[in-house]
C-alpha cells in the first residue's frame, strides 16, 4: 500500500504542501509547465531549491501581476467570489478527479469563511490576490496527489502556531476563525513560535486529502520531500512529505474506558448495541473487582476521533458510569480484500487479510449460514462444498 505521510510540525499552507509534493516529483518543469498552462497567465508558479536549517528543500513561489504570495501588494487587485472560483475549475483543462478535488476545498473554504462571516457562501468574497493564490495552491496540490496516486494519505498533528495574525477585519488570535472552523476535529496544537502557521487553504487542503491523523505508521521510506515557507525560524520551517509502501493499515484511534458495578446483563448488552450504532469499531467488556471487593465489569471502546463525541455521550446516556477514561492508541490492521467463490450451494464471499509477513482467508459467515438454512444443511457442508 503506497502511503503519503504529511509532518506538519510547522504547520501547513497550501505553496508549502505543493512544494513537498513537487518535490516528490522527478520531472518538475513537466509539472510547472502544465500547472502554468491551466493558469493561463492569471498567475505564474515557479519553484526553486531553499535552504532551511542547513536541510535542501523546495520552495514554490505564485506570482500574480507583478506582486507575489506572502508580500505587500503593489498593486490594486480586485475582489472575486466562490462563483467566480467555480465557473473558473468548471472549465480548466483538468481531469474530473482533479476538478471535484479543488472544487471541494474550495467550497469548504467558502464554507467556513461564510459562517464565521455570518453571510450566505454566495455573498462571500475574496480579494482576488489571496483568491488566485489560492486557486494555484490548490490546484497544485490536486494535480500533485493524482500524479503521485497515494493509496492513503496520513499526517501529523497540525501545529497552528500561536499568537495573533493581522487580516482585513483587524487582529485575529491564531488560529483565526476560519482556519480554527476547518481544523475542527482535526487534531492540533498551538506552539511556541508566535505567529499563523497554518493557513485556511492549508487546513483545507488537509481536511479534504488526509484520512487520519497521527504518529508515522510502519513504512519502507522510498522519497522524502520538504516543501519551505518564507520565514526563518530557529527550526526547519517545511512541511515534510514521506512516500513509502506500508504492509497493512495503521491508524489513530481513540479508547474509551469505564468501570462498571451496578449494571445488570441486559442493561449492558444494549450498551454495546448503541455504542456500535454510534461508530465504535470495537467494544468489549471484562470481569474486574473494585474497592471493598465489589465484582464489576469493565466496559471498552475504539472509535476514530470524528466519532469520539457521539461515542462518549453514548456511554454516558447508556450506563451508569460517572467518569469515563480516555487514552490514543495505535491499531495496526491487515490489508483486506473480499472475492466470491462457488459453493454447491451458492455463492460465498471470502475474507482475505495480509500484510505483515501473514496471509489468512475466511468464508463470510453470513453467506454460510443463509445458504445453510435456505438448503437444510449444516454451515460445514456449505463450506467444505466451496470450490
Amino acid at each position: 500500500m503506497k502511503i503519503l505521510y504529511l509532518d506538519c510540525g510547522m504547520g501547513a499552507a497550501g505553496d508549502m504542501l505543493t512544494a513537498a509534493l513537487l518535490a516528490l516529483v522527478d520531472d518538475k518543469e513537466a509539472f510547472l509547465r502544465k500547472i502554468n498552462g491551466i493558469l493561463d497567465g492569471k498567475a505564474v508558479v515557479s519553484c526553486a531549491p531553499d535552504v532551511k536549517c542547513g536541510v535542501q528543500g523546495l520552495h514554490v513561489s505564485v506570482v500574480i501581476g507583478g506582486d507575489e504570495e506572502g508580500e505587500e501588494p503593489r498593486h490594486h487587485h480586485p475582489h472575486t467570489g466562490i462563483r467566480e472560483i467555480r465557473d473558473f475549475l468548471a472549465s480548466a483543462p483538468v481531469s474530473e478527479k482533479v476538478r471535484a478535488d479543488a472544487l471541494a476545498v474550495f467550497n469548504s473554504i467558502a464554507e467556513a469563511e461564510a459562517a464565521v462571516h455570518g453571510r450566505e457562501i454566495e455573498n462571500i468574497h475574496f480579494h482576488e490576490l489571496g483568491t488566485v493564490d489560492a486557486v494555484a495552491d490548490v490546484l497544485g496540490v490536486c494535480l500533485l496527489m493524482e500524479q503521485l496516486a497515494p493509496d492513503r494519505v496520513l499526517a501529523s498533528p497540525v501545529n497552528v502556531g500561536g499568537g495573533a495574525v493581522k487580516c482585513a477585519h483587524g487582529v485575529l488570535p491564531v488560529p483565526a476563525p476560519a482556519t480554527e472552523r476547518l481544523l475542527r476535529g482535526i487534531p492540533y496544537y498551538e506552539g511556541e513560535i508566535k505567529t499563523e502557521l497554518c493557513t485556511p487553504t492549508g487546513a483545507a487542503l488537509l481536511r479534504h486529502f488526509v484520512s487520519d491523523f497521527g504518529p508515522m505508521p510502519t513504512m519502507r521510506v522510498e522519497n522524502t520531500g520538504y516543501g519551505t515557507g518564507k520565514k526563518e525560524f530557529g527550526r526547519l520551517n517545511a512541511v515534510r512529505a514521506v512516500l513509502g509502501e506500508a504492509e497493512g493499515e495503521t491508524e489513530s484511534l481513540v479508547q474509551l474506558a469505564c468501570n462498571l458495578d451496578d449494571s445488570t446483563g441486559e442493561e449492558l448488552g444494549f450498551a454495546l448495541e448503541e455504542l456500535f450504532k454510534a461508530g465504535a469499531l470495537d467494544a468489549w467488556t471484562a470481569p474486574i473487582g473494585m474497592k471493598k471487593g465489589r465484582p464489576a465489569v469493565l466496559l471498552c471502546c475504539l472509535c476514530r476521533e470524528t466519532e469520539r463525541e457521539a461515542v462518549l455521550r453514548c456511554l454516558f446516556q447508556n450506563t451508569a458510569t460517572l467518569g469515563v477514561r480516555e487514552t490514543r492508541c495505535a491499531r495496526h490492521t491487515l490489508e483486506r480484500s473480499v472475492t466470491v467463490k462457488r459453493s454447491a450451494y451458492g455463492d460465498v464471499r471470502i475474507k482475505t487479510a495480509r500484510g505483515f509477513g501473514a496471509e489468512r482467508s475466511k468464508a463470510e459467515y453470513e453467506d454460510l449460514a443463509r445458504l445453510a438454512r435456505e438448503h437444510g444443511v449444516s454451515l460445514r457442508q456449505v463450506k467444505d462444498s466451496i470450490e
